[in-house]
C-alpha cells in the first residue's frame, strides 16, 4: 500500500523535488506483475545519490529484468526525516511511495567507511531492525517460508563494503563483493526461485552465498587468530570479487528537476586501473582494466544527450587519460555536437598524458576546471608510491594546460606517507612555486593552483595496507605547509580534517567488534560524517561511542600510529597474542629518512603474515605480492603499469577475473571547430502554460533548467544569447513561489528560423511532464517587449482559512472594508536592508469571494484577487492580502494555497 505523502512532500522542506519519482526517464513497473521486488537505496541524500553512475547503472539493468522491479530510495534531509518521525509514517521509495517493508530486497551502496551511520538511518526510519539477528527473529523465524518474511532482504555492496565487510557484518544479510551488473540479477533470479519454493529466510541466504561474489557474514565468525573463517562446510572459505564489463548504454538515465553534485550525462570509458599507485584501494579493487569500445561510448554519449538534454557529459574512469581513445572519442562527439553548445568534463587526470589534443575535447565556449594529483612533492616520494610520475612530466602536463587557456588548476597532494620526511613535505610548497616559476608569460595573469592536502589513510588490500601514522603527525606536518603556504601568493589550500581521517582508518582496517561502535555512534547523533558542517557532531558521537564499548584503547594506538609490530624485537612479539599483534602499519620511525633499515623486518616470520579482518575477501591480488610490493616500496622502485608494459603478477589475471583489454586508438578527427552561438532571432513564441501536481513543488530555477533540456531534447533551434557563456533565449515571465500551482504562466522562445507554431507545439509537449499543461501558443513581434518586462499584474486564487464559524456574509464584509480603504500602510524590508512604508491598497486593482466552507473549527474562503505585478519590484504578493484581511478583519488568517490564475500584460 502507497505512503500517503502528501502531509510530507510539501513546500515547507527543502527542495521536496527531491522525493517525487518522476524524474525524466524513471522507471515505473506495475507492482502486482513483479516477482521480485528491490529498491536500490543510496545513503546520501538526493543530489549525491541520483547522480551516482553506479546507482543509476544497476537501477537499470535491473528494471529490464523479467518480472522484476527497481525502485529507489535516499536518505532524507533532516527535515523530511523529522516529518516522517512525527507522523509514524515510514521511509519509502521514491516511484511506487511504497514504504520499504513491502519489497524483498534493499542494497544499500556503501562507499565510505563512516557511512554506515547513515544506513541505520534510513533503516530505523522504515521501521527495519538494524541487525540481521533481530530481524530474523522478529516477525518471523529463519525457517519460515520466505513469502511470510516480514522484512526485506538487506545487502551493501559498493567499495568500501567489497574491501572489508567486516565492521558492518552485524547489519546485513549479505555482502555483493565488486561489480553488480551480473551479480545482481542472479541474486534476483535466487530469491524469485526461493520465493517460489517456499525456502525460509535461512535457506534463501544459504541459497545466496553459492553464487560467487555473495558473502553470507552470518555463516562466518572471527576466529582466535584475527582470520574469519566459515561456521559450516557448505560455504566457501573466501569469496570472490566479481568483474563485469562495462556497457555504457545503461548509463542513459534519471533526469533529476532539482541539481544535482554531477548535474551532467556521465558515461563510463575504462573500468580499472592497473597504474599500481600502491595506496590506491580502488585501483587494486578494480583489476584488471578494461577499456570500453570507442563507437560504443560514442553511441552512447549521442543517444544519452538526445535522450537527456543535459549540456554537458563527463567520461568517467579511475584514470581517463590511460583510455587510449580518449582524443579520438572527446573529438568526434564534439565535432557532432558542435552546434549545441555542449561541454566535456573530465575527472581527475595522469598531468603525464595530458597534451593539446586532451586539452582541445576540454576546451571551448565553457573551458571546465582541471584536476591533476601528482600526490606528493618530490621525485623520491612519487617512487614510493608508484605515481609512475617524473617532474619533467609533471611540469610539461601543467605547462601545456596554462598554454592552452587554463589559469586555475587543482592539484592534490597526500601527507603521511611511508617513507615521508619533512623535506617531502615541504617539497609539495616548492613544487608549487616551480611550477609558478614556469608558467609565467608576459600579457596572461599568473597561474593559480587551488590545492588539496588530504592525510593518508591506509586502506585494505594495498601495499599500504600495513601502515600507520600519527595524528600528532599529521598535524605538525599541516602546520609545516600552513607555514610555507603563507609565503606563496594565487594559491588556496584545503587541509582535510585529521580527526575523520583516523575515524575512518578505525573504521575502515577494523573487525566485527566495531558493529557496537557503529550503532552507538548512531545512537549518538552520527550521520552525514563526510559534511563539513557535521564534523563536530560526527567526532564527539564516534569517539563516545569508542570509549562506551571499551576500544578506546584502540583508537588511541590508531591515534598515535601503533597498530603494527615493526617497532618490536622477536622477543617482545613472542610474548603477545596474534589478536593483540596485528599489523596495521609500518611505524612511521621506521619509514623514516633510510626506508631500507626496514627490510629487514619484513621475514617470513614477520607479523605481515598475520591473518587480517579481510583475508577472506579474494580481490584476486595475492597478499603475498602486496607484501613484496610494500619492500619494492621501500626501495623506491617503480612497478610498471602491466596493461601497457610487462605483467607485475599481482595474481589477478586469469579465467576469474580475466585478462587486461587495452583496445587500439581510432585515428583523431579533424577539428571542425568550437561552438559558435547562433544568435540569430528569426522568430519568438510566446506559451502559456501551466503548472499543477507535483510540478508546483519544483522551484523556478529547476523550472528554467528543465525547459532548457525540453527544447535540447526536442531538437527545437533555440537562439543563444553572445558573450563567453552563452544561454539560449527561454524567459520565464515572473517566478512562482514554491508549492503554488498556476494556470498562467508565460515562456518566451526565441528561435533562430521560423517554425509552424502547431509544429513547435507538438515537439515541445512531446517531451513536457504532463503536469505542464501547454494552454496557448503566439507569435510574437520580435521587437516587442519580452514578457517579463510587460507584466502588469497578476490574479490568484487563494485559498485562506480562520479560526471559528465564519459565514460568507462576514467574509463579504471583510472584503468591502478593504474596497473602501484608500490606504491600507505596511512595512516592507528593502534590498539596501531598509524599512519602507507602502500603500498595499494601491496594489491592489480587484478582489472579490469565490466560495466559503465552514465548521464550527474553521473557516475557509477562496478569494480571487488582482493585484500589481511589475518587473520593477512593484508587486502585490500573496502574502500581503492576508495582511491586509488581519488589519482590516483583526483577525488571524493561515494561507493553505496558492493558485495563479493569470499574468496581465501590456498591450
Amino acid at each position: 500500500m502507497a505512503v500517503l505523502v502528501e502531509q510530507l512532500i510539501t513546500s515547507d522542506i527543502l527542495k521536496p523535488a527531491r522525493y517525487l519519482g518522476n524524474e525524466r526517464l524513471a522507471v515505473h513497473k506495475p507492482w502486482d506483475a513483479a516477482t521480485v521486488r528491490w529498491v536500490l537505496t543510496y545513503p546520501e541524500v538526493y543530489e549525491v545519490g541520483a547522480s551516482n553512475l553506479g546507482h543509476i547503472i544497476l537501477y537499470n539493468i535491473l528494471n529490464v529484468q523479467p518480472n522484476q522491479l527497481c525502485d529507489r530510495a535516499y536518505l532524507p534531509a533532516p527535515d523530511l526525516g523529522a516529518k516522517l518521525r512525527n507522523n509514524q509514517i515510514p521511509l519509502f521509495a521514491v516511484e511506487s511511495k511504497r514504504a520499504l517493508t513491502e519489497f524483498d530486497i534493499l542494497g544499500f551502496s556503501l562507499s565510505y567507511e563512516l557511512g554506515a551511520t547513515n544506513i541505520l538511518e534510513m533503516l530505523d526510519l522504515a521501521g527495519i531492525p538494524l541487525t540481521w539477528k533481530e530481524r530474523s527473529s522478529e516477525g518471523s523465524s529463519s525457517q519460515s517460508p520466505v513469502t511470510s518474511h516480514q522484512y526485506p532482504l538487506i545487502f551493501a555492496g559498493g567499495q568500501t563494503a567489497t574491501s572489508n565487510p567486516e565492521p558492518y557484518a552485524d547489519f546485513f544479510d549479505f555482502i555483493a563483493l565488486g561489480d553488480g551488473e551480473e551479480l545482481l540479477p542472479e541474486i534476483g533470479l535466487v530469491i524469485a526461485e526461493g520465493k517460489a519454493a517456499g525456502l525460509s529466510r535461512e535457506e534463501l541466504l544459504l541459497d545466496l552465498a553459492q553464487i560467487p561474489g555473495v558473502y553470507v557474514p552470518q555463516f562466518y565468525e572471527l576466529g582466535e587468530n584475527g582470520a574469519v573463517k566459515p561456521l559450516r562446510p557448505d560455504v566457501p572459505e573466501r569469496i570472490i570479487r566479481r568483474v563485469a564489463t562495462p556497457i555504457p548504454a545503461y548509463s542513459i538515465g534519471l533526469v533529476p528537476y532539482v541539481e544535482t553534485v554531477h548535474d551532467r550525462l556521465t558515461i563510463e570509458i575504462r573500468r580499472g586501473c592497473t597504474r599500481g599507485c600502491r595506496f590506491c584501494q580502488p585501483g587494486m579493487l578494480t583489476r584488471p582494466a578494461r577499456d570500453v569500445e570507442p563507437e560504443k561510448v560514442v553511441e552512447a554519449i549521442e543517444a544519452g544527450m538526445r535522450a537527456t538534454g543535459y549540456n554537458e557529459f563527463s567520461l568517467l574512469s579511475l584514470s581517463c587519460s590511460d583510455y587510449l581513445s580518449l582524443p579520438a572519442v572527446g573529438m568526434e562527439i564534439k565535432n557532432r555536437l558542435k552546434n549545441e553548445n555542449i561541454s566535456l568534463s573530465l575527472p581527475s587526470q595522469r598531468v603525464d598524458r595530458f597534451d593539446e589534443n586532451i586539452a582541445n575535447i576540454l576546451g571551448g565556449t565553457r573551458q571546465g576546471s582541471l584536476t591533476f594529483a601528482p600526490e606528493a612533492g618530490t621525485q623520491r616520494m612519487r617512487d614510493i608510491v608508484n605515481k609512475g610520475l617524473t617532474n619533467e612530466e609533471l611540469l610539461r602536463g601543467v605547462k601545456t594546460a596554462w598554454e592552452q587557456g587554463w589559469d586555475k588548476i587543482k592539484l592534490y597532494f597526500m601527507i603521511g606517507l611511508p617513507g615521508e620526511t619533512d623535506a617531502d613535505v615541504l617539497g609539495i610548497a616548492e613544487t608549487v612555486r616551480w611550477l609558478q616559476r614556469e608558467c609565467r608569460g608576459q600579457g596572461r595573469r599568473p597561474i593559480s593552483f587551488n590545492l588539496t592536502i588530504s592525510n593518508f589513510t591506509p586502506k585494505p588490500h594495498t601495499p599500504f595496507q600495513w601502515h600507520s601514522v600519527s595524528t600528532a603527525e599529521f598535524a605538525r606536518k599541516q602546520d609545516l605547509l600552513r607555514q610555507e603556504f603563507r609565503r606563496i601568493r594565487n594559491i588556496k589550500v584545503n587541509f582535510t580534517d585529521i580527526r575523520l581521517s583516523a575515524m575512518e582508518d578505525f573504521i575502515g582496517r577494523g573487525d566485527r567488534s566495531l558493529g557496537k561502535v557503529l550503532l552507538r555512534a548512531w545512537q549518538l547523533g552520527a550521520g552525514m560524517d563526510s559534511w563539513y558542517d557535521s564534523v563536530e557532531t560526527a567526532f564527539k558521537a564516534w569517539g563516545e561511542a569508542i570509549a562506551e564499548a571499551g576500544l578506546d584503547w584502540k583508537y588511541r594506538q590508531v591515534e598515535n600510529g601503533e597498530w603494527n609490530l615493526f617497532s618490536l624485537g622477536n622477543e617482545e612479539q613472542e610474548k603477545l597474542s596474534p589478536v593483540t599483534c596485528h599489523p596495521f602499519g609500518v611505524r612511521q620511525s621506521l619509514m623514516g629518512e633510510t626506508p631500507k633499515t626496514a627490510l629487514a623486518h619484513l621475514s617470513p616470520s614477520s607479523p605481515l603474515d598475520l591473518p587480517l579482518p579481510w583475508d577472506h575477501i579474494d580481490t584476486g591480488i595475492d597478499k603475498k605480492w602486496l607484501q613484496e610490493d610494500l619492500k619494492r616500496a621501500l626501495e623506491a622502485a617503480v612497478v610498471p603499469d602491466c596493461s601497457f608494459e610487462g605483467c607485475s603478477h599481482c595474481g589477478v589475471c586469469g579465467t576469474d577475473f580475466g585478462h587486461n583489454i587495452v583496445i587500439e586508438p581510432p585515428a583523431i578527427p579533424q577539428f571542425v571547430g568550437d561552438f559558435v552561438p547562433n544568435t540569430t532571432k528569426a522568430q519568438r513564441l510566446r506559451v502559456w502554460f501551466g503548472k499543477q501536481g507535483d510540478m508546483a513543488l519544483v522551484s523556478h530555477l529547476d523550472l528554467m533548467r528543465l525547459f532548457d533540456r525540453v527544447m535540447r531534447r526536442a531538437g527545437l533551434p533555440v537562439a543563444f544569447t553572445g558573450g563567453f557563456h552563452p544561454h539560449p533565449r527561454i524567459a520565464l515571465a515572473s517566478a512562482l513561489s514554491l508549492g503554488s500551482t498556476s494556470s498562467g504562466e508565460i515562456v518566451d522562445f526565441e528561435l533562430t528560423q521560423p517554425m509552424d507554431v502547431e509544429d513547435f507545439r507538438t515537439q515541445l509537449v512531446s517531451q513536457l511532464p504532463s503536469d505542464i499543461p501547454i494552454y496557448r501558443i503566439e507569435e510574437i513581434d520580435l521587437k516587442a517587449p519580452a514578457a517579463n518586462q510587460a507584466m502588469k499584474a497578476a490574479e490568484y486564487l487563494l485559498t485562506i482559512s480562520t479560526p471559528g464559524n465564519v459565514e460568507a456574509d462576514k467574509w463579504q464584509d471583510w472584503i468591502v472594508a478593504i474596497l473602501d480603504q484608500d490606504e491600507i500602510l505596511s512595512e516592507v524590508m528593502t534590498k539596501s536592508g531598509k524599512q519602507q512604508s507602502i500603500n498595499l491598497r494601491d496594489r491592489l486593482f480587484e478582489i472579490d469571494l469565490v466560495q466559503v466552507n465552514t465548521s464550527p473549527a474553521e473557516s475557509q474562503a477562496i478569494l480571487r484577487y488582482l493585484g500589481s505585478c511589475r518587473h520593477d519590484g512593484v508587486i502585490l504578493r500573496p502574502e500581503q492580502i492576508l495582511s491586509i484581511l488581519e488589519i482590516v478583519a483583526g483577525a488571524e488568517f493561515h494561507l493553505l494555497h496558492i493558485h495563479r490564475n493569470r499574468l496581465v500584460l501590456e498591450t
